[in-house]
């Protein structure tokens, strides 16, 4: 494969895995009233758990940072713990709907953004894939319908600060990979500078008391299944897709995420897709192919990801 398609398929089964993290976290915080921060706590501090032990076992030595890489890391953990604090009181504070669309957002704004810093090229069909994304979010997620933007003014902020934390996330993570940074000690490091931040943010006056949650045996389980699953391996690949995938095309092919959910949800728990939502899944696939038309300069080869 060439490393363009090699960057589609590694994002795109990161992206599969990273859709089930909407359920996963819906279901935490409905079910089991998960204060929000708290949430991002403990999905951070069990992602460290998962990645630690098992890049000491493959590579059989403890990851290694250098002190002129701790500032780097230490903003991308900064970053991703406002992303992961603010996406998830965004969905408690929006619904699911709405928090998807204003955090998809992040694909207009990653491109922008990778033009202002990184110079990348901001073509028409570009543009026109970022619109056609959008659109398609905008009716896979419902949000077309005016009650569903019924939201008081702190869902408006975290839905849009989602999307523009994930597009500085993004490019994080394009910057990682121009240092040659290996993929996974980036994301161990980043979720233990996240985990240290979200754990200051639970310290906050009006935040949760406790800092262990009370969780049943099931409760615990999911937990543990999002922050091994979506949260390290659906983060891990999507990361790792941005060294051969420009920050603003990766940012296009998680716009595929809720596509993927709907599809999810229909499997698991029986929702029906809609045809509006049927058809919002092919225009979000249609900008997702506009964009990979669309010829690419070749990315420095990298070392493998792991």
């Amino acid at each position: 494969m060439s490393r363009l398609t090699t960057g589609y398929v590694i994002g795109l089964v990161g992206v599969v895995i990273w859709s089930t993290t909407g359920i996963l976290i819906g279901y935490l915080l409905t079910t089991y009233a998960l204060p929000a921060l708290l949430l991002a706590f403990w999905r951070n501090l069990l992602a460290c758990v998962a990645l630690l032990p098992a890049l000491t076992l493959v590579r059989r030595r403890l990851p290694r940072i250098e002190r002129r890489q701790v500032r780097f890391y230490a903003v991308y953990g900064l970053l991703l713990a406002l992303f992961n604090s603010v996406w998830t009181i965004s969905v408690q504070a929006n619904g699911a709907a709405v928090a998807t669309v204003l955090g998809y957002s992040s694909a207009g704004f990653t491109a922008v953004f990778a033009w202002w810093l990184f110079g990348e090229q901001l073509r028409l069909p570009k543009i026109m894939a970022v619109t056609l994304s959008l659109i398609g979010c905008v009716m896979v997620a419902n949000a077309y319908d005016p009650a569903m933007w019924n939201i008081n003014p702190v869902g408006i902020v975290t839905g849009l600060g989602t999307g523009v934390l994930f597009a500085f996330y993004n490019l994080m993570g394009k910057s990682a990979a121009q240092r040659g940074l290996d993929t996974w000690n980036s994301l161990l490091y980043s979720f233990a500078f996240a985990t240290l931040f979200t754990f200051v943010f639970n310290l906050l006056p009006g935040t949760s008391t406790a800092l262990v949650p009370d969780l049943p045996l099931n409760g615990w389980l999911i937990l543990i299944l999002l922050s091994f699953g979506p949260t390290v391996l659906g983060f891990g690949l999507y990361t790792a897709s941005m060294r051969y995938l420009s920050a603003s095309t990766a940012s296009l092919l998680a716009t595929l995420e809720p596509a993927f959910t709907a599809v999810e949800a229909y499997l698991w728990l029986g929702e029906r897709l809609s045809i509006v939502q049927i058809i919002g899944s092919l225009v979000i696939l249609a900008g997702v192919v506009l964009v990979r038309l669309e010829k690419e300069p070749e990315t420095p080869k990298a070392s493998s990801p792991v």
